[in-house]
């Protein structure tokens, strides 16, 4: 199947598609007019990939999973520590997030939002030396 076909069915932008070729990700035959020919397990290799993405890995991390899941000797204990790995790296971003929320919200509320110059978001962006409409 062509390279439109296999986007709809792998909900992937042909341009992702082509990267993921470039990369080595996935590796489809070409026909006799040298148009990319996607086959049933391409069109597995991009769903996987495709899932594993919206799952926040990265391009190594599913280069690891792809060779983790068609090893058929692997042991489920190196899948679980990868996924336990990515389990870390949500919870460090939320606490981030979580941090960025609770400092913007003190500054939004510390800020009258009213036509005074004052402005402590601004000031506190800046270091503490701006005020809003203008430098200190």
């Amino acid at each position: 199947m062509n390279i439109g076909e296999a986007a709809a069915l792998a909900s992937l932008p042909p341009k992702t598609i082509r990267y993921y070729e470039e990369i080595d990700l996935i590796h489809p035959a070409r026909a006799g007019n040298g148009y990319r020919d996607y086959s049933e397990t391409d069109i597995h290799r991009l769903q996987f990939l495709q899932r594993a993405r919206s799952l926040g890995f990265t391009i190594e991390e599913c280069r690891m999973l792809l060779s983790l899941y068609e090893d058929e000797h692997r042991a489920s204990a190196d899948v679980r520590a990868v996924a336990m790995e990515k389990i870390g790296e949500v919870d460090r971003k939320i606490a981030e997030l979580r941090s960025m929320k609770a400092t913007l919200t003190r500054l939004v509320d510390s800020c009258h939002g009213d036509a005074r110059p004052d402005c402590p978001i601004l000031e506190d962006l800046a270091g503490g030396t701006a005020v809003c409409g203008g430098h200190r």
